[in-house]
């Protein structure tokens, strides 16, 4: 029997979703919920540029969508920077008994990490024991690309001295907001504000400490390093052109410090142009994730994410609706685990049931 979803929001990555579950076997949608009051009241597919209408109009009522009782929320909403609005939404499905499976709110990857807010984790707490629903947060990184698939690699391995997770992305055709947070696109000397270490660890670096946890271990720090390359010549991209003399790559590690050493480590790479920060790390192709294990044995893996339909869609937008998607095929899964908070130790092996049709 399908699941019945209501989705939350019809950005980047709700749109593509929404596209994928019309023509799913395993879910129907019965639902979908929008913020931007510009689009309340119009055919979903109008508003995910499909070639025909749904039958579905985007509202804004909560209520008239936790009536529909939905199976799950899937839920695409903003980031943590819009943490009361994403925690008073989700609250309202949970204690109706509605699971929510979520890409928002990065920090509950891993809700057990320390520096989470109380504040953004007990009213969510409360709100799954009241309703008795389960709550899931995913993303691709943080995420499944350094959370599912290094731990899944170290399950291969009798030692592991090191793991680091990468992310090796080409950020020319990105339009998301890189200048405030990772201060591309800026002057060298501006502070981003991923560049202060405790915002840092706290919005991405959830998986750190789920890893250790994973492997039986407590770590004794977690640290953070960040550096900047700054390009020669003018460079454009899909938001317009960064300047000579501006920061157009980063790269910023978040290590889990195990008896004095990094054992653990995320690390990203996001650039404008294959040849910025040439002597930084890079894939073998484009866009790449990848973990690197040193132990016994060491293993490398890269995972790209592409489209071959001929859409013209690019690796990021895949990466995208990979992510999206990862919660909604965790629906099922999520359904069948008892109250309470979700992480990918408490999923089983989420096979893609119904995607070859």
């Amino acid at each position: 029997m399908s699941k019945r979803v209501v989705v939350w929001g019809t950005g980047f990555v709700g749109r593509m979703v929404i596209a994928e579950i019309l023509d799913h076997p395993d879910f129907e949608l019965v639902g979908v919920g929008v913020s931007n009051p510009d689009k309340v009241g119009r055919d979903v597919g109008e508003i995910c540029g499909l070639p025909q209408q749904v039958g579905i109009t985007a509202t804004d009522d909560v209520e008239s969508l936790i009536a529909l009782k939905p199976d799950a929320l899937v839920h695409y909403g903003p980031t943590a920077a819009h943490a009361d609005a994403n925690i008073d939404l989700i609250g309202r499905f949970l204690r109706a008994g509605i699971d929510v499976c979520s890409t928002a709110m990065t920090p509950w990857v891993w809700p057990q990490m320390k520096q989470n807010p109380p504040n953004w984790i007990e009213p969510i707490e409360r709100a799954c024991a009241e309703g008795k629903a389960s709550c899931f947060t995913t993303g691709i990184d943080p995420g499944f690309a350094n959370d599912l698939f290094p731990m899944t690699l170290m399950g291969l391995c009798s030692k592991v001295r090191t793991v680091r997770a990468s992310e090796l992305l080409d950020y020319t055709n990105y339009e998301g907001d890189y200048e405030s947070e990772m201060g591309i696109g800026r002057e060298a000397d501006f502070k981003p504000l991923l560049e202060y270490p405790e915002m840092l660890i706290m919005a991405w670096g959830a998986t750190v400490p789920m890893i250790a946890h994973a492997a039986g271990i407590e770590l004794d720090d977690i640290t953070t390093t960040w550096d900047k390359w700054v390009t020669p010549t003018d460079r454009e991209t899909a938001k317009g052109v960064i300047k000579a003399g501006n920061v157009a790559a980063v790269r910023f590690t978040i290590n889990g410090v195990y008896r004095g050493e990094t054992r653990i480590q995320l690390e990203h790479v996001n650039r404008i142009g294959r040849d910025a920060a040439p002597d930084w790390p890079s894939g073998t192709t484009d866009d790449v994730y990848r973990v690197d294990i040193e132990g016994t044995p060491s293993i490398s893996q890269e995972t790209a994410f592409r489209f071959t339909d001929g859409s013209g869609r690019d690796a990021a937008t895949a990466g995208c609706l990979s992510t999206g998607l990862r919660a909604l095929n965790a629906v099922p899964a999520v359904n069948d685990l008892p109250p309470g908070w979700v992480t990918p130790l408490d999923l089983p092996l989420i096979a893609g049931h119904g995607t070859i049709r």
